[in-house]
Order: structure tokens, then C-alpha cells, then sequence
């Protein structure tokens, strides 16, 4: 089955395979909602699992992530005019001060690779984006990371800016990095703290699921 053969190339990290055969699978008329479930997700899903159990690590993840996203570029434009949404809408960044961005690009992967769609504002954000680009695009999730003690304070005031905008209802904010822990998740009013990008990707999807459906 090829949707088969585009997750097990996916997992492989065999971008140009991959785009070949979404084509292909295009070609024969398979839903582009089908490729992308069966066929991209379901092979980043895989990677997600792998990654918690550290049974590969970041450079796998990354060309896997490569690979997903030359399928999804072919999918797009079809997904779009089949109205096809994805399936929540996230923004992402390192917290002010701090410049770090591996562990926000991988989470960054592991979201999009549940078929939710991300804004990846950056490194050193200031609280105020978090919450314009959340308002202006209609997120349901805030991601954000800090690599330093020193910068950790930072999360604390995203949380405050988006409860001053008045946007904590409908604004589910998850927070993640090195000195990060749930004791701070909870001392600062987060909505979510995960110690790696697989589980963060999980709760992304469950926060987004449960938003979108009330």
C-alpha cells in the first residue's frame, strides 16, 4: 500500500522518496486528507514514539520532519481547496532573553507533525507577540520555551499578558525547557508543562481537540 510506503520512507528520513510518492499517490486519486493521515502523520507519529523511547534521536527526528514537510508542501494547495483544516493553530518562541531554539524547533516538528498548524515566532519574544499573534491568528495554544533559570521568569509574564488581554479562555498556554518544571507550571498558572517534544506534541493535540469541539 503506498500511504504504507510514505510513512516507512517518512520515518526513514527520504524526503525525496517521500515527495515522489505523495505524488504518485495524488495521482491515483487518493484523498489528500488520506495521504496526510495515513501516510505523513502516521509515519511522524511513529517518530514521536521512537523519540520518547530514545530509540532515535534529534537528527533523526529533524530529516523525518524534512521529509514530512516536502509531502505536506505537495498537499497543501489540495488540503486548501478540498477545505481541509488543520487541526488547530499554535504559536511558538524562546521567552524573552534567551536565544535558544533546538528544543522549540523539534517541539515545533512534533506539533505540526499531529496536523496542527504552527507560527514559530522566534527566539527572544517578548510576552506582548505571544499574545498579538495568538489574538490576530486565532490560536489555541502558546508555546513557550526557556533554556536559562535566568530567562524562565519571562514565561511567567507571557501568562500574565495573556490573562490582561482577557484571552485565557479561549488560550491554552504550554510551557517547556531544561530548568522548566511542573512546580513553576503551576506557581505561574500555565496550562501545560511537558519534559520533551513527543509528549508536548500529545497535549498540544488534546488541548486543540477539546478547544475546537466546544
Amino acid at each position: 500500500m503506498i500511504l504504507t510506503e510514505i510513512s516507512e520512507n517518512l520515518q526513514k528520513g527520504k524526503a525525496k522518496i517521500v515527495a515522489e510518492l505523495v505524488q504518485k499517490a495524488i495521482d491515483e486519486g487518493i484523498p489528500a486528507s488520506q495521504i496526510l493521515d495515513e501516510g505523513l502523520l502516521a509515519g511522524m507519529s511513529v517518530i514521536g514514539v521512537k523519540f520518547k523511547n530514545n530509540e532515535v534521536y534529534v537528527p533523526e527526528v529533524l530529516i523525518a520532519a524534512r521529509a514530512m514537510n516536502a509531502g505536506v508542501a505537495l498537499l497543501k494547495p489540495l488540503l486548501a481547496s478540498s477545505g481541509v483544516k488543520a487541526k488547530g493553530k499554535a504559536c511558538i518562541g524562546t521567552v524573552k532573553g534567551d536565544l535558544h531554539d533546538i528544543g522549540k524547533n523539534l517541539v515545533k516538528m512534533m506539533i505540526e507533525g499531529k496536523g496542527i498548524e504552527v507560527i514559530d515566532l522566534g527566539t527572544d519574544v517578548e510576552p506582548s507577540r505571544f499574545i498579538e499573534t495568538a489574538i490576530n491568528e486565532n490560536c489555541q495554544l502558546i508555546c513557550c520555551s526557556a533554556l536559562l533559570t535566568t530567562t524562565m521568569g519571562a514565561i511567567g509574564d507571557v501568562v500574565k499578558a495573556a490573562e490582561a488581554a482577557g484571552i485565557r479562555e479561549k488560550t491554552k498556554i504550554m510551557i517547556g525547557g531544561a530548568p522548566v518544571t511542573q512546580s513553576f507550571c503551576d506557581q505561574i498558572g500555565a496550562d501545560a508543562y511537558t519534559p520533551d517534544a513527543a509528549t508536548a506534541a500529545e497535549v498540544a493535540l488534546e488541548f486543540c481537540e477539546k478547544m475546537l469541539a466546544q
